[in-house]
């Protein structure tokens, strides 16, 4: 680290930007200076950050980072902070795990495409990552997208806050939340109550996404009047869902045959929404994930999108991303000691292969000795018969002498 001190100013348009940054009772400052252990000063309309070289460089890359997110309009929190550091400390591209797109609330996206997302308490949604833009962007613009990707990656969320938008401009005219009644790894038995009162443990994270959008109250009746729909996959069978707005969730629970028939439930003027982890199915080893299967057999078909987020677009505490990639490489430690293990029995196998092989052959050089031997004592015999019929022809001279 270079103990030469530097100093960068950065003009910022207005002073409301510097205040959010800098956040309550100067919170926000008091993080970044421990932090990035720079010193951050600000008069009028000019932030200055004073420090190390090194570290004033970095630290100039993530306050234009929130600065970017801010005039976006994004509330900037002591979690949104900690994020962005943590993106840039590790060894991901930040130009993947960020969205630094800006612009103003009524544009939010580079391209237009991408529709203006608010809350009930009239809190903005907007994505956090290019990934999560380029998601938002396909949900858009095709009937049917998949969104695959670990926990925390905002799949179901930011599908819901596109339901809720499409609800709210009269593009559809129901929400139809759904997703397999599968436990996690554990048998609960037979739950008490109504139907209704079985089923909502499963279908709690739609509930809790879906009440954030629209609001206790208007989420309430919206599910009185039908208007949105939570039920199990399972119930899905022998229906048409027209003019709908449909998400799946925890799609790779579901099997084979039910995500046949779930896609085959779409009707027209209506979207579906895919989401899934595949690392974190509860089918069991048996049992081929219907998720799997479907990114297989229809990736590339038009009118169908597939969107793979990764660690990089975790939004959830910074621990998360961390727990996630310590899974992932464990996984993949496991899964490479089968592969070895797997070919150690194939190199196994083909050398008692070859050596049954030799060994087979043996025999049979040895089986062709005793021929050999037993052949030998019949030339032997032979040859007395021969010496025999050389006297008859002996004696047979003097005849023809006489």
């Amino acid at each position: 680290m270079s103990d030469t001190q530097h100093t960068v100013q950065i003009e910022i348009p207005s002073e409301r930007m510097i205040l959010s940054l800098f956040g309550p009772n100067d919170t926000h400052r008091r993080l970044l200076e421990r932090r990035l252990k720079v010193k951050l000063y600000a008069r009028g309309q000019k932030l200055s950050i004073y420090g190390a070289t090194d570290l004033v460089e970095f630290a100039h890359r993530v306050i234009q980072t929130l600065l970017g997110l801010i005039e976006q309009g994004q509330p900037v929190f002591l979690h949104e902070i900690e994020r962005v550091m943590g993106i840039y400390e590790s060894e991901e591209a930040p130009d993947e795990a960020l969205d630094s797109s800006v612009g103003d609330e009524g544009d939010l996206s580079l391209s237009g495409s991408i529709p203006r997302l608010v809350t009930f308490d009239r809190r903005t949604i907007q994505p956090k990552t290019a990934n999560q833009r380029r998601y938002l962007e396909l949900i858009t613009q095709h009937d049917i997208t998949f969104g695959v990707g670990p926990a925390g990656t905002g799949k179901t969320y930011l599908a819901m806050a596109c339901a809720v938008h499409a609800l709210k401009n009269h593009q559809v005219k129901r929400i139809v939340l759904t997703r397999p009644a599968v436990e996690a790894g554990e048998k609960l038995g037979f739950l008490p109550g109504s139907l209704i009162d079985k089923v909502n443990p499963y279908l709690r994270p739609l509930y809790d996404a879906m009440f954030e959008m629209l609001g206790p109250e208007v989420a309430t009746k919206a599910i009185e009047d039908k208007v949105v729909e939570v039920a199990p996959l399972a119930f899905m069978r022998g229906r048409t869902l027209n003019q709908s707005f449909v998400i799946l969730d925890e799609a790779q629970n579901s099997t084979k045959e039910q995500m046949k028939m779930f896609l085959t439930r779409i009707g027209y003027s209506s979207k579906a929404v895919i989401t899934g982890d595949i690392t974190q199915t509860d089918l069991g080893d048996r049992r081929q994930s219907g998720l799997a299967q479907a990114l297989r057999l229809l990736s590339g078909l038009p009118g169908i999108a597939h969107m793979e987020l990764t660690t990089v677009d975790v939004v959830r505490h910074p621990l998360v991303r961390a727990i996630i990639k310590a899974y992932d490489a464990d996984d993949a430690q496991q899964e490479a000691e089968k592969k070895e293990k797997r070919r150690a029995r194939e190199r196994a196998a083909a050398q008692r292969d070859s050596g049954s092989t030799y060994r087979g052959s043996e025999p049979a050089q040895r089986d062709s000795e005793p021929a050999q031997r037993d052949s030998e004592p019949a030339q032997r015999d032979s040859e007395p018969e021969q010496r025999d019929s050389e006297p008859e022809q002996r004696d047979s001279e003097p005849e023809q002498q006489d």
